[in-house]
């Protein structure tokens, strides 16, 4: 059907083409232009002679002049009409031959006539968005199949398998990536978000670690973070799930989508720590991480104080000085939060897992116990 269709609009083109070259073969010729004038001129002369106005011997010799010209005129110009006839056939039978030739040549050396036709229906229904994608993925792999140790390859496949739904195989992109390269903290954080897709959602130890380890490097990476407040919620730690969502939606601007969700996202542990029997705790760190910043910074300065009170009057509080510390340590107040893990340390000297507790904080936090015992 597609052939048929192309047959019949080259032949319109060649018929376009063909029509005013045989149209100009039948155009008057000179001689017959010649021949016309010289009738006129008998006819002209007749008439003057039946009104008197020339003798019969004047109206025979302008005849014979008449008929002088028109054979002169006739010997000047050697058959034109034929020539002109001729040449129009020709011209036409070069378009006949060159039009379609060099048709199907350019269509046989651009064209693919070997592929099979595709189906309308088909080629609707597919996305060409999806078709590109598809096409150009198969593309890199063929490249990294006989190239595996290219890391831009993979570091450019990775993000697109992710787009894609392919989880694990981004994650074992990501994973040669950093094989093959010098690794840096936003790369192992696009690996731990792989590992996470590819866990269905859960931050596995690897994911944890792999982010732990980019936030080592730098601390401002807010998509490691976030994974983080993910894993504390995951292991029922909704206080420190809360800190580090509120400390990230505090630092975005007023109205920001992320800071917004984050806050929803936050206000929404009141309902899991209260299922969980956390009560208040987990109530009022979801309550003070949702507050405007400089509302939550009034509200955990408040908390503080209140707190530091209690562990006064009763210094063996563990998971009290972990909380003030933490409280001190969102007020960016340093010092007082490695004054307090001195103080916690000094409270229980004689409870080993306790110090250890509070030793693992320090080193999160990057504070300095000033060599308190």
């Amino acid at each position: 059907m597609f052939a048929l269709i192309i047959a019949s609009l080259t032949a319109i083109a060649v018929l376009g083409l063909l029509w005013p070259l045989v149209r100009a073969g039948r155009a008057p010729t000179r001689a017959a232009c010649a021949s016309d004038l010289y009738r006129a001129q008998i006819a002209e002369i007749e008439r003057d002679a039946a009104r008197g106005l020339v003798t019969g011997t004047e109206a025979e010799g302008a005849k014979a002049e008449a008929a002088r010209r028109l054979l002169a005129a006739a010997e000047a110009t050697p058959s034109p009409e034929a020539r002109s006839r001729w040449a129009g056939w020709a011209a036409g039978l070069a378009v006949l031959v060159f039009v379609p030739g060099f048709s199907l040549g350019l269509y046989l050396g651009l064209g693919q006539p070997e592929l099979p036709d595709a189906p309308l229906a088909a080629r609707l229904s597919a996305p060409p968005a999806k078709t590109d994608l598809a096409a150009a993925v198969g593309k890199i792999e063929a490249h990294l199949k006989e190239h595996p140790d290219d890391a831009r390859g993979w570091e450019v496949l990775a993000p697109v398998y992710l787009k894609l739904g392919r989880a694990e195989e981004a994650a074992s992109a990501y994973a040669r990536v950093l094989r093959l390269r010098e690794p840096t903290p936003e790369l192992r954080t696009r690996y731990g978000e792989a590992l996470v897709f590819a866990a269905g959602g859960i931050v596995s130890a690897e994911a944890r670690k792999t982010f732990e380890q980019a936030l080592s490097e730098d601390s401002s990476l807010v998509k490691a973070r976030f994974f983080l407040g993910v894993a504390a919620e995951q292991d029922g730690d909704f206080p420190k799930a809360a800190e580090i969502w509120g400390k990230i939606a505090g630092e975005e601007p007023e109205g920001s989508p992320l800071g917004k969700a984050l806050r929803e996202r936050i206000a929404g542990l009141f309902t899991t720590a209260r299922s969980a029997g956390q009560g208040e705790t987990g109530k009022t760190a979801a309550a003070i991480a949702a507050l405007p910043q400089a509302d939550r910074a009034s509200a955990i300065r408040g908390m503080v104080e209140r707190l530091a009170s209690r562990l006064t009057a009763n210094g063996q509080d563990l998971e009290g000085w972990l909380k003030l510390v933490r409280a001190y340590a969102v007020l960016d107040e340093r010092e007082k939060a490695a004054s307090a893990l001195a103080e916690a340390k000094r409270n229980l000297s004689g409870d080993a897992a306790a110090k250890a507790r509070i030793d693992a904080l320090a080193r999160e936090l990057g504070l300095d116990t000033g060599g308190a015992s």
